[in-house]
């Protein structure tokens, strides 16, 4: 029973969480300045349309995208929609739908960040404990490395291996997902050049993702270490590799609550890197609709954005709650 109040609670605080999000994801892209029917009439004025043509055109985008409504009747729209899985139409790239346009850039995303998480958080966890359970010049040399790199911001990282990789030893591309004037297919060919173009913004993400769970697993390693029941152990005669796995089980624990936390900053840090390499994933099609005040692409790669973090700190949630029982004894309590 406690677990299940304790997985209750959850739902409801993503699902808050969540209408939250919508609320605000339909109201802040309509904050920036500007309109973007006036700057799509405007591209057509520079094209030599005359004004009765553009006074016309303006009142078919209007009336198109519901703006000619007011704000509460498009929120109720767009909610409606939203439940009918329909994200809308690009402003920019009208009739395309905002659904195929993250449907393109979102595979490259999850390429790109999946791996590094993964890779990071297991390689960043060892590389702590080891730090933590060695010292002496190995610990001094993990930690003040991992701290370096993980208080660097991702966009550094990306442009000091930029210039590195791609301008003083060119040795990899410099950016996007693969090479001008290839078209993306499945063949060995393309897969070949689009590794090529993955490995900079991979490993800019994975070097920083691997310092702060490095820091973070030694902080509690060392905690763990000086704790009573390792030196009982030690007193008792047990084997330095049984103590050790203790040790990494109980310092595990915060390691994944803070996997969470983790995973949201790395996804604003992987947007900025897209856009750094121009990586056709949802950061640089976020900064595009940005630019160009496409109000359903903004709202739409948002909210995608949104449910992926919530629905990992959800998983977090549940697996730190099957792991440490304390943690749903505390939830059928409260």
């Amino acid at each position: 029973m406690s677990f299940t109040r304790y997985l209750v609670r959850k739902l409801a605080w993503s699902a808050g969480a969540l209408a939250v999000a919508v609320f605000l994801n339909f109201l802040l892209p309509r904050l920036i300045p500007g309109n973007p029917i006036d700057a799509i009439v405007s591209s057509l004025g520079r094209g030599g349309a005359e004004a009765g043509t553009l006074k016309a055109v303006k009142e078919a985008y209007t009336e198109a995208f519901g703006l000619d409504k007011s704000m509460v009747e498009q929120f109720f729209i767009y909610v409606n929609n939203l439940l009918h899985g329909d994200l809308g139409k690009s402003f920019t790239t009208y009739p395309q739908t905002v659904g195929d346009l993250i449907g393109e850039a979102l595979p490259w995303t999850i390429a790109l960040q999946l791996p590094a998480i993964l890779i990071g958080w297991i390689v960043g966890n060892i590389l702590g404990a080891l730090a933590a359970y060695k010292s002496g010049w190995f610990d001094r040399g993990a930690f003040i490395s991992s701290l370096f790199v993980s208080s660097v911001p991702y966009y550094c990282v990306a442009i000091l291996l930029l210039y590195v990789f791609a301008v003083v030893f060119p040795v990899l591309p410099p950016g996007g997902g693969y090479s001008f004037g290839t078209t993306p297919e499945w063949t060995s060919a393309f897969a070949a050049d689009a590794l090529e173009h993955y490995w900079l913004p991979f490993l800019s993400l994975l070097v920083v993702f691997i310092g702060g769970q490095a820091v973070g697993m030694r902080s509690m390693a060392i905690y763990e270490l000086g704790s009573d029941y390792v030196n009982y152990s030690r007193g008792m005669g047990l084997r330095d590799s049984k103590i050790v796995r203790y040790i990494f089980r109980n310092a595990m624990l915060p390691q994944i609550t803070g996997l969470a936390i983790s995973i949201a900053t790395m996804v604003s840090g992987a947007v900025i890197t897209e856009i750094v390499f121009s990586y056709p994933g949802v950061g640089t099609l976020l900064f595009n609709a940005i630019s160009q005040t496409d109000y359903p692409v903004i709202s739409g790669v948002t909210l995608i954005l949104t449910v992926m973090v919530l629905a990992a700190n959800f998983l977090v949630d549940i697996a730190c709650g099957i792991i440490d029982p304390r943690i749903r004894a505390a939830g059928g309590v409260e």
